[in-house]
């Protein structure tokens, strides 16, 4: 049955109001009202020209973070931190719902923006650009150390190469993030797909583990999954919390 917008909106809040365990899985999507880039949209970083002559899967492999860091850093600094980025209103209306609510955040996001925003219960399934390790030594740093450095950033206390724990294409994620996720998704009455197209593998299939009765996608195109979807709205999903806040 076609359902117009407004009351897309209501079915929503309505769904988040008698769900008692509620998981939100999100996308770079969910950032891109913050002004930082995604991948895979038309105005993406995968259909940009690269400066650098290579795709961005390369640039983002640890291939090449192993054999090219300096250039590695320069892409990452210019291409992956954007220091000027704020929350929007999903973030700040997820950290609001999470004060009343058993919320989880699942993000392929590596911003930090569910965070900065106010949530605690934050799944970051391919890392942050806000955690950053020595590989020699194991010491851990703040982004400033990517940001106040030249070239490759050093480690002041044994001279290692600082690496960020962001996962890059070729690498895994970290197994207590993805067990943590599926716990997460199999225990859900709800969950709310967002910003996400849904084709990045393994975090695409974690919502087969999902076993409630609501699926919700809120994405601006619309997207074909395996699984039962109850309501899909096609909107930004900023637009989207910020009418359900109101």
């Amino acid at each position: 049955m076609f359902l117009y917008m407004d009351l897309k909106i209501k079915i929503l809040s309505e769904l988040i109001r008698v769900s008692k365990n509620i998981v939100f899985f999100g996308g770079a999507g969910v950032s891109t009202e913050s002004g930082i880039k995604d991948f895979r949209s038309k105005d993406g970083l995968y259909h940009l020209k690269s400066k650098y002559g290579r795709p961005y899967e390369v640039m983002l492999s640890h291939t090449y973070f192993m054999n090219h860091t300096e250039t590695f850093y320069e892409f990452y600094r210019e291409f992956m931190i954007n220091t000027n980025a704020k929350p929007n209103y999903a973030h700040r209306y997820l950290a609001k719902l999470e004060t009343c609510k058993n919320l989880t955040i699942i993000t392929q996001n590596i911003d930090g923006l569910h965070q900065e925003a106010g949530s605690k219960n934050v799944i970051e399934l391919h890392g942050s650009i806000h955690r950053n390790t020595c590989m020699k030594c194991g010491k851990k740093y703040s982004l400033s150390i990517i940001l106040n450095s030249d070239g490759i950033p050093k480690c002041p206390y044994c001279g290692g190469i600082i690496k960020p724990d962001v996962v890059l294409y070729e690498e895994s994620l970290d197994t207590y993030a993805i067990d943590s996720a599926i716990d997460a998704i199999s225990n859900a009455d709800l969950i709310i797909v967002a910003g996400t197209s849904l084709s990045v593998y393994p975090a695409s299939g974690l919502i087969n583990f999902f076993k409630g009765k609501y699926i919700v996608i809120i994405n601006k195109e619309h997207l074909t999954v395996n699984n039962d979807v109850y309501l899909e709205i096609n909107r930004p999903v900023g637009e989207v919390f910020e009418e359900l806040d109101h």
